[in-house]
């Protein structure tokens, strides 16, 4: 399936045992009575009421004697404990417990048994109590009235010190939110008991609200109130410091006059949910890249068609998704379920649908994974309505399991490699790439881990590389290789720095128009949020940094090639005509691919198959040099605060990184087909598996060469020294003239070298020659022993001469005599003689010279 639910907590597994373990005890030393029918009757009640900041639970069940009793598990320990126990038949509502497990806060109501009253509290409906747990001493009565309440602790730290004040929140279904402030003292060594408990501190925190969400994580509190039938979306950020703020306010296109009262993640649900629930499902999920996303899903309104809306206030615009069922016979008893995995937001209709929508990169559609009907990658999900917690926590309320929600690489893989639709096989690489992390994995550094799951990942990242060696050509709307080069090297600095994603290119596409077969979208742009404070740290200054970029920032500021295009160009001009500009400038170009080239050296550990990196290439390495330079200054330009020294690390790593995918994607085919290094001598036409590897790399240099990305030192030459091996001669010539083939000199010297003098082969010799630039082109000339290089020598000495000739003027400075000698020589060597007689009158040579010539 496409989310693997890793189950971090089980009632039946980590609770239960131990209950069945300390009732036995009881019941051998006398203290507990009932069989064993009446065991495991008792903890037919047993359920979680809440989970809180520091990943504690609280669960509760009923005895043999009706008495309701809290314990918590501790998940950090693995261990249980037994907090409270209320000697009285209630049903418990809502609990929260403070960091320190002194205090216990619980919200309880009449039992539902017939003949049964509240005893505690006679002629109310809900009770909420405040009692002393460490030990246990008093309880005080906070409520007593007959609408519900909810309590939630404030758990400033996730590792605190002993506050002394505690901070308790109030929900209540009458439309108001209190904090309680609860002053503590030890007494009696470690008795800790409530100081004026007659009259606690309160405060009103909001009112007149219709819905409400929770952020045990952050401690953030979100709501919404109508003003003129207006739904505004506002957030309170609670700090450790006992203060708290209204951080923003925003207004939201949705409709919740009728929806009655709805709270999300205060405590867990419980038996009278559908009173509250009317099938609205909204929430709120952030990440620690700025993210803002509010998720909204009506009630569902036809059995032919469900529609939700996502308002991705971190970019200013929502999109609203309509989805058509295929199974419409099955009507949709529960609402969609919304599950923030960091990066995605995972919608899910059991039995219907699953959807992936990527939070940081809406605007394509393409980016976004649609898995409809009776997939099986949806089947295997949970049928039960999943409560979405803060982070990637995931509670099953009907099982009492807490699961951490991941989305699957291998899942992601076998879709990849099964579906027929573009536009599934751009979001299943992106998934899994994010999955993976790029191919982090994949450096020597990871390489040296033994831990089950790393190598798990590492393993399906290897997969990605090897289906996109095999359906290169799969896909028409993208280029793979491109796609996967420019996602991959994004996530190996996406963590440095939260400015990432508007910096680099996270992908090739930068428009898509094909429309995705069930889904319909409409995007509509919507107001920013108002912040309501003036200093920003941590998640606020991200989100206000996203904010600030969407109000300014319109054109993109994402990085490109063209002023390396530009350059890069512009000094092989240069190197041509003999004009580069001054030595320390090209310097310190080539001293940056000295970086890039040591910087992935370093991360390199493993073997090496093919002879990358091992040649100077100074054409490749300028481009490098240019590229470091070029994206170091885009990252100064935009990255402000951020040190020169962490972001030239930044660029050598992405980089080399781009780099490294492509040597390991010709290392993979190499290792694929199993060639070895004497694939390299011209010993005898190429294979059919030497051919894959000079097809895929065809492909790579097409998709490096449309963005202009520099490749690994000898990937030029060993990519020629294949196609000579692979291709007939015409096809080899057609392909270096339209600079498919690259000439480089080592490619050149191992064909002189190895090549015996057959006439074939002094065909193709010859061929080669007369294409190599002219600087190249002599030194080649005197490897190869052979009347035709002498002829070819003999020819540009003359040209030399002449050209200084005209230079001169009518003066008849030219040393005959040597041009003679030269001329004697290659007449002597060569059978054919294309004649020079013809060059020399071009030149408007004197008559003596060409009667000279003659001779």
């Amino acid at each position: 399936m496409a989310l693997r639910l890793v189950a971090d907590f089980d009632l039946g597994k980590d609770v239960l045992p131990w209950l069945r373990a300390q009732r036995a005890v009881s019941e051998a030393s006398g203290a507990g009575s009932g069989g064993a029918d009446v065991l495991e009757n008792d903890y037919e009640s047993l359920r979680v009421l809440n989970v809180e900041r520091n990943g504690n639970i609280i669960y509760t069940y009923k005895d043999d004697k009706g008495n309701v009793v809290f314990g918590l598990y501790d998940c950090q320990t693995r261990q249980n404990e037994l907090l409270y126990t209320f000697e009285k038949d209630l049903q418990v509502f809502s609990c929260s417990v403070n960091s320190e497990r002194t205090l216990l806060a619980a919200s309880l109501v009449q039992s539902t048994k017939e003949g049964k009253r509240n005893e505690l509290q006679p002629g109310s409906k809900c009770l909420t109590l405040l009692v002393e747990i460490h030990p246990v001493n008093n309880v005080k009565v906070l409520k007593a009235v007959d609408s519900y309440i909810w309590v939630q602790f404030l758990y400033p730290h996730i590792e605190s010190h002993p506050l002394p004040e505690n901070h308790l929140l109030l929900i209540s279904e009458e439309k108001y939110i209190e904090q309680f402030r609860i002053h503590v003292a030890q007494e009696d060594g470690n008795r800790v008991v409530i100081k004026n408990s007659g009259h606690l501190p309160r405060d009103r925190i909001a009112e007149d609200f219709v819905w409400a969400q929770w952020d045990m994580s952050e401690q953030r509190l979100y709501y919404i109130d109508l003003k003129k039938s207006r739904s505004i979306l506002k957030c309170i950020q609670f700090y450790a410091h006992e203060s708290y703020n209204l951080m923003f306010e925003v207004p939201l296109d949705i409709s919740l006059s009728n929806s009655g009262f709805k709270l999300v993640n205060f405590g867990c649900d419980y038996q009278d949910r559908d009173k509250f629930s009317k099938h609205l499902t909204l929430c709120v999920f952030t990440n620690h890249t700025g993210s803002l996303c509010v998720c909204y899903s009506p009630k569902c309104a036809s059995w032919e068609q469900i529609t939700y809306s996502v308002f991705y206030i971190h970019k200013g615009h929502s999109k609203t998704f309509t989805t058509s069922l295929e199974n419409v016979g099955s009507h949709v008893t529960k609402g969609i379920t919304f599950l923030n995995l960091d990066y995605y937001v995972a919608v899910y209709l059991p039995g219907h649908f699953f959807h992936l929508l990527n939070v940081q990169h809406p605007d394509l559609i393409c980016h976004n994974l649609f898995l409809t009907g009776n997939n099986e990658m949806i089947d295997m999900l949970p049928h039960c309505p999943l409560q979405s917690l803060s982070g990637s926590l995931v509670l099953d309320c009907c099982s009492g399991k807490l699961y951490r929600a991941l989305l699957s690489q291998s899942s992601l893989l076998q879709l990849l490699q099964n579906t027929c639709l573009d536009c599934e096989k751009m979001a299943a690489l992106h998934c899994a790439l994010y999955c993976g992390q790029g191919a982090q994995l994949l450096e020597g550094q990871w390489r040296q881990r033994a831990d089950l799951n790393t190598n798990r990942v590492l393993s399906d990242f290897l997969k990605i590389i090897q289906w996109i060696s095999e359906n290169v050509s799969a896909c028409h709307s993208f280029d793979l290789i491109q796609e996967f080069i420019i996602a991959s090297s994004y996530w190996s600095v996406y963590s440095e720095t939260s400015n990432m994603d508007k910096l680099l290119p996270h992908s090739s596409v930068l428009t898509w128009n094909t429309e995705i077969p069930g889904i319909t979208l409409v995007t509509e742009d919507i107001a920013l949020p108002l912040m309501k404070v003036l200093s920003f740290k941590g998640y606020w200054e991200k989100l206000n940094s996203n904010l600030e970029y969407v109000k300014y920032a319109k054109p993109h500021f994402h990085y490109n090639n063209s002023v390396v295009r530009r350059e890069w160009h512009n000094l092989i001009s240069e190197e041509k005509t003999g004009k580069r500009r001054s030595a320390a400038y090209v310097r310190n170009i080539l001293d940056n691919a000295v970086k890039v080239i040591s910087n992935l050296e370093a991360r390199n550990l493993g073997p090496r198959l093919t002879p990358l990196l091992q040649e100077e290439d100074s054409h490749q390495r300028l481009l490098m040099g240019l590229m470091v330079s070029e994206l170091k200054d885009h990252f100064l330009r935009h990255l402000q605060g951020v040190e020169k020294k962490k972001i030239e690390q930044m660029v050598l790593d992405y980089i080399s990184k781009l780099l490294y995918l492509i040597c390991h994607i010709v290392e993979t085919n190499w290792r694929k087909h199993n060639l070895h290094s004497w694939v390299l001598h011209f010993n005898s036409r190429g294979s059919a598996a030497e051919f894959a590897v000079f097809h895929i790399m065809t492909r790579i240099l097409e998709a490096t060469n449309s963005l202009f990305l520099p490749l690994p030192p000898g990937f030029h030459t060993l990519h020629t020294i294949l196609g000579v091996q692979c291709l007939p001669l015409h096809n080899l010539l057609h392909c270096i003239d339209s600079g498919v083939l690259l000439l480089t000199e080592t490619a050149v010297i191992r064909l002189m070298k190895d090549l015996d003098n057959t006439e074939k082969n002094e065909k193709l010799k010859f061929s080669i020659i007369v294409r190599l630039p002219p600087l190249i082109g002599q030194k080649i000339c005197r490897l190869w022993d052979h009347p035709m290089s002498s002829n070819i020598i003999s020819r540009n000495h003359v040209m030399r001469l002449l050209q200084n000739y005209k230079k001169q003027g009518c003066g008849c400075n030219v040393n005959i005599k040597d041009c003679l000698l030269m001329e004697t020589a290659a007449k002597y060597r060569a059978a054919m003689y294309p004649g020079v007689l013809t060059l020399l009158c071009s030149w408007g040579c004197p008559y003596e010279l060409r009667q000279a010539n003659e001779m």
